[in-house]
């Protein structure tokens, strides 16, 4: 079957670029396998449907999550299974395992998802957002001033040295800025907080650095050590802090579509990547929560945006 699709795909988008074509078949396909399912989703409606997804953190939150709660909502959901620290995400699901211990570029290629990783067509069916932020609104992390979320990451990016991240230049243009409005939280969450996936996690030196110039400036990493909230894992205390928030600037990937579910403003700096082509901030993003969507490909874009939307 993935041969008919390659051919129809190769006949009707042959002159894209070979390595965004697959994603146009994989979409078909997904299509196809959710057409099994349509008399027990939509007739008769037993609770049958188990999820599990061992894939990266991002198409989780885009497809996994989204499809698990739509089963919740249509009554149809029986259990659930994913990587380690993703109970909380799954707060609605009747039975959660944390089955995996690291997550894979293979689990991204579940074609049990009605889509995987990026797709023509966000026409979505089957998918619904979690609602992370009405969920875990808290009066713990209230601060004099609005809270602004600095979500960066600094890791390998297609096999390669990092892309798109936010430097320490640009880190002190933003803050320098932006630190008399907002109380900002930064967030770039170490390997032994989260569930590693293929992708390296590099250090850029910039704690210290924001230890001895911006001291104002409140560390994820020392919310948790504190944990006033109680916290069952960093991914828990991400969530808390983030559903008191509605100003993001954020990183393509998990990073970024962590933050597009907790509605405001979320700015996202991305260089490359399949997104582009797919319009992944524009048709897909804005989706998780009415999240205003600011893609920016350069620094200079990052700061126009700074200026007339923070």
């Amino acid at each position: 079957m993935n041969k008919i699709f390659s051919l129809y795909v190769y006949l009707k988008y042959g002159k894209l670029p070979v390595d965004v074509r697959y994603y146009y078949r994989d979409t078909y396909y997904c299509k196809l396998v959710q057409l099994k399912y349509f008399i027990k989703d939509y007739i008769t409606k037993p609770i049958y449907k188990r999820t599990s997804f061992s894939g990266e953190f991002a198409p989780e939150l885009q497809f996994a999550l989204p499809f698990a709660y739509w089963h919740y909502k249509n009554g149809t959901l029986l259990s659930t299974e994913a990587s380690t620290y993703t109970n909380e995400l799954y707060f609605f699901s009747p039975k959660h395992s944390e089955t995996f211990k690291t997550r894979s570029n293979e689990g991204n290629y579940n074609f049990e998802m009605p889509r995987i990783l990026y797709s023509q067509d966000y026409d979505m069916r089957k998918w619904l957002p979690v609602p992370l932020k009405e969920h875990y609104r808290n009066e713990i992390y209230v601060y004099g001033k609005p809270i602004l979320i600095i979500a960066n990451r600094y890791n390998m990016e297609w096999d390669g040295p990092p892309i798109s991240f936010y430097s320490i230049e640009i880190l002190e243009a933003i803050i320098s800025k932006l630190k008399t409005t907002y109380t900002i939280i930064y967030n770039r969450p170490r390997p032994q907080n989260i569930t590693m996936d293929n992708s390296d996690i590099y250090d850029m030196d910039e704690y210290q650095w924001l230890e001895k110039n911006h001291p104002e400036v409140i560390l994820m990493e020392d919310l948790y050590k504190e944990n006033k909230a109680g916290a069952n894992n960093f991914n828990h205390l991400q969530l808390m802090v983030y559903a008191n928030a509605d100003k993001f600037i954020s990183i393509h990937g998990g990073t970024a579509t962590l933050a597009s579910y907790f509605g405001g403003v979320n700015l996202i700096l991305s260089r490359k990547g399949p997104e582009h082509h797919f319009g992944c901030y524009h048709k897909l993003y804005p989706k998780f929560s009415g999240a205003k969507i600011l893609h920016a490909k350069t620094d200079g874009m990052v700061m126009e945006f700074i200026n007339t939307h923070f």
